[in-house]
């Protein structure tokens, strides 16, 4: 959705005399404000909607749209959600893309009454709602961060960054914020790594046709204004956020990393209202310090995902045994984010071997993990003014949590660097704070502080005066509503309260004609009618009212200002408390990663920076399980595609069988098993020797893209064109069944070239599973292809399927048995068998000739090159077609012109 293109404000209402009414001339001006928002325009104990923002909330969330008053003669559409559920209905609206402006009453309706009878409440926009600036427990995944990204991207310069662009990601919800650089060919890899909310952008980079339709693809788009993403004053700004002098703290920042991190921070600012959530100071990411892995390559492999989209029967459902959501929340980065530095994996390596030893440690650590509540986002909720007692019960708990597993971990002498900072960061929060909190908070504690009723007796001796004041009354009022139900015989009567109203009687709408008639109009006076209620009040309840007000207004204020007082103490220990939190997650994840690792049978890999990768006895973690459920044991399998003692480069293995074979399961898993090495897990092999890799490739299974207009071959010749641009040495490739979307000979053909080129030109490690039997005859020719297959028997006509994988070719694909095997009719798989032994004996009558004379890729003839001029010229055309005006100064725009037009006389010259 384009959320630039939201309803227009509507024009004002009029009253009858066609003068705009108070209310609605607010409503009008607080909407003109925010054009691109919903507006949730407070009313009592509802949120209103209207004009076309009625029409189109009542579509998105499924509720009745009603009338307000008229506009020019017409009805003024109008539906409302009340203040309860708001959270339900706001997560319904982002999560279709919508943004939402909260505004909320900020006066006391007995001071506009004051300013007079036709005075409207004061309101104003508390908050903007949107997709990435969530801090809602309710409105957010708890296993799952959440990110606001801001892109931007390099101008046309003298020093080389054409084509680059600068990141920024934060999630506010726990005060995470990173920044790091990449290519253009990187881009949508990064993006898909963080998984963001939200992505904003400058306008000019949105209606970049080139990336149009990427954009269209991501949930959440939102462009901004030129000025957000200002270069000029980036550095100020993200200075002045943070309250120092200089970003030279931050490390040395590139102008595009300065100009995302303060595109982030400054639209953090505008949706906040100027509310700073607890950020951490901006965290560069190196180039190249994670396994680069693509959309596509994350979608085959199943990381944190199925291709249906579930999270169960994703290799992170398979090994996630954290206990907290912060644990779970580091899990998923690092699964999505491989490490690629040696040391920083050992010391990963290090913390689940000191839990996997001893088995005592872990549980107990383990079980007082799960005491510890989500600390992080309690406090980003807290500081942001949008928390409540619970929030801060959450910090109490956090803090005591940390606390006593500091104590639990302090003294080991075999205890990593990794897990020795995190118990220092244990330490940190001052026990004073959770002590003085755990002195005040009541053991039931309400949703929100307007609620009150959190703090406990004898805390306070002035609340607990007034408290007793008020539930005396309160008692009183209970009374009355008894008799009221009594004297009129409505025994639904009920005595109720709201901020507008106060105190009123409530009865259904078929009793509300009673109390307007004679003899009971006389006590009860009509104050509002709803669509199912008619509310009354008398003057009995008006005067009890008062006396409860000052009772009830006075208790509440207590709570409110101890509350502040709290949340104030708590803002300012957020570093000590963020640092704590961040330990208590790293705890969990390398505690659970040793307890999936016992209960698994996982062993530690040794993992450096050779070319080696080989893996005995590996199994596939989700598929293991799987099997394990229904008591079915898992076939375990060796690959090594270290180089040879002769060779400098990585194995290819070329894997033939039939299909069910397991081909594709021992080519995933021997992926994953990198992926667990690199994030420091421990691995299901009985060994593992995996040399660093630095991007991995995975072309498996068959999908469209009719969106794009692509079809399934279409899909997979680009992600196979992707794979062969940018392999290197050091990555990982995995293919399986290239070319069987077109006919047999091209198919075979571009599978063949593709096999060379991985061999010559890429000189990566490769796993490469195909049907292609003739591909077999490369081994001959390619000293690093190996052929291995999946083994069978045939056994009474039928094929028994035994999922080892061993050196060898494989004589037949066995297509029929399988199938028979999924109950393809008898007269269709009797038929095909004749077809398959007349199409074989057509074969060995007049067999293809000729692979053998195929010369090998780097052998192959070059194609003609091309005339100079004709180069120079497209060189020149290449330029001018990256060059973007619209993001140009003037300066840069006439720099751009002389360095083309030097280019240009050079290459007339040439």
């Amino acid at each position: 959705m384009d959320l630039a293109r939201s309803p227009i404000a509507p024009e004002p209402a009029a009253d009858a005399g066609g003068r705009v009414t108070p209310m609605m001339e607010q409503y009008i001006e607080i909407k003109a404000a925010n054009p691109d928002c919903l507006l949730f325009y407070r009313m009592g104990d509802f949120y209103e909607l209207f004009f076309e923002d009625a029409e189109i909330a009542s579509r998105a969330l499924g509720i009745m749209l009603t009338k307000r008053g008229k506009h020019l003669g017409r009805d003024i559409p109008m539906c409302g959600v009340p203040i309860h559920r708001s959270d339900e209905y706001l997560h319904k609206l982002i999560a279709q893309g919508h943004r939402v402006a909260v505004c909320e009453q900020i006066e006391d309706p007995a001071e506009a009454k004051k300013r007079g009878a036709k005075s409207v409440v004061r309101r104003d926009v508390t908050r903007l709602v949107t997709s990435g600036t969530l801090t809602e427990d309710t409105l957010l995944d708890a296993a799952r961060n959440n990110y606001l990204l801001a892109l931007t991207r390099a101008r046309v310069s003298s020093d080389g960054e054409q084509g680059r662009f600068g990141l920024a990601w934060i999630d506010i919800s726990t005060g995470e914020f990173r920044i790091a650089e990449c290519e253009a060919a990187a881009l949508a890899a990064e993006i898909a790594r963080l998984e963001p909310g939200e992505v904003i952008v400058s306008d000019a980079l949105y209606s970049d046709p080139e990336l149009a339709s990427y954009f269209r693809s991501l949930p959440a788009v939102t462009p901004l204004t030129r000025d957000v993403f200002d270069g000029a004053t980036a550095e100020r700004r993200l200075a002045d956020y943070f309250s120092v002098a200089t970003t030279d703290a931050f490390g040395t920042l590139s102008r595009l990393e300065l100009s995302a991190a303060a595109a982030c921070i400054t639209y953090v600012g505008r949706t906040q209202l100027g509310k700073r959530p607890p950020l951490s100071p901006p965290l560069q990411e190196a180039a190249g310090a994670t396994l680069a892995i693509d959309q596509a390559t994350r979608s085959n492999l199943e990381l944190v995902r199925t291709l249906a989209g579930e999270r169960r029967g994703s290799l992170l459902a398979a090994i996630d045994r954290t206990v907290t959501p912060a644990g779970s929340r580091l899990l998923t980065q690092r699964l999505s984010a491989p490490l690629t530095d040696v040391k920083a994996i050992a010391a990963r390596l290090d913390c689940i071997e000191m839990f996997a030893a001893d088995s005592g440690l872990r549980d107990e650590v383990r079980n007082r993990l799960k005491a510890a509540p989500d600390l992080a986002r309690a406090l980003s909720r807290i500081v942001v003014d949008r928390g409540g007692p619970r929030d801060l019960a959450a910090i109490r708990d956090g803090i005591l949590a940390a606390s006593a597993l500091a104590a639990r971990l302090d003294g080991r002498k075999d205890a990593p660097a990794e897990i020795t900072g995190a118990i220092a960061a244990l330490r940190r929060p001052d026990s004073a704070v959770a002590e003085g909190l755990a002195a005040a908070l009541a053991d039931e504690l309400p949703a929100f502080k307007r609620d009150g009723g959190f703090l406990r007796a004898g805390y306070d001796a002035a609340l607990d005066e007034a408290r007793a004041l008020r539930d005396e009354s309160r008692r009183v009022v209970a009374g009355l509503q008894a008799r009221y139900a009594d004297e009129t015989g409505i025994r639904m009567l009920k005595i109720r309260h709201n901020n507008v109203l106060g105190y009123f009687v409530e009865v259904t709408a078929q009793h509300g004609d009673k109390l307007i008639s004679p003899p009971h109009n006389a006590a009860f006076i009509h104050r509002q009618t709803l669509a199912g209620q008619v509310r009354f009040t008398t003057a009995e309840l008006g005067e009890l009212e008062a006396k409860i007000a000052n009772a009830a207004d006075r208790a509440l204020a207590i709570e409110l200002e101890t509350y502040t007082r709290f949340a104030a103490t708590v803002t300012a220990s957020a570093a000590s408390i963020k640092a704590a939190a961040e330990a208590l997650a790293v705890i969990d994840v390398s505690s659970a990663l040793a307890q999936v690792a016992v209960e698994r049978d996982y062993l530690r890999p040794e993992v450096d920076d050779t070319l080696a990768f080989v893996v005995e006895g590996g199994r596939h973690p989700v598929v293991e399980q799987a099997l394990a459920q229904d008591g079915q044991p898992f076939v375990a399998n060796d690959c090594d595609l270290s180089p040879a003692a002769s060779e400098t480069a990585g194995r290819i293995y070329l894997l033939t069988g039939p299909n069910m074979g397991g081909k594709s399961t021992f080519l995933r898993q021997n992926a994953l098993i990198a992926v667990m090495a690199q994030i420091g897990s421990f691995v299901p092999a009985r060994r593992a020797h995996i040399g660093i890799v630095d991007r991995l490739f995975s072309r498996v299974g068959a999908a469209d893209d009719l969106a794009r207009g692509r079809s399934t071959f279409m899909v997979e010749m680009v992600e196979t064109a992707a794979i062969l641009n940018q392999a290197r040495e050091r990555s990982l490739v995995i293919l399986d069944e290239i070319g069987r979307g077109t006919a047999t000979f091209d198919g075979l053909s571009i599978a063949w070239a593709t096999i060379e080129h991985l061999h010559e030109a890429n000189r990566c490690r490769a796993l490469f599973a195909t049907h292609f039997h003739e591909l077999t005859a490369l081994s001959a020719k390619l000293p690093r292809l190996f052929n291995a297959t999946a083994r069978v028997k045939e056994w009474a006509g039928d094929v028994v399927f035994l999922h080892e994988v061993a050196a060898g070719v494989a004589d037949r694909s066995y297509g029929i048995q399988v199938a028979k095997l999924a109950g393809l009719p008898a007269p269709v798989i009797e038929r095909a068998k004749i077809v398959l032994a007349k199409l074989e004996a057509e074969d060995r009558a007049s067999p293809v000739r000729g692979f053998d004379d195929l010369p090998l890729f780097a052998a192959a003839p070059k194609p003609a090159a091309m005339p100079a001029a004709d180069a120079a010229l497209e060189a020149l055309a290449e330029k001018l077609a990256a060059l973007h005006p619209d993001e140009m100064s003037p300066r840069e725009a006439l720099e751009a012109l002389y360095a083309l037009k030097a280019q240009a006389k050079a290459s007339s010259k040439t």
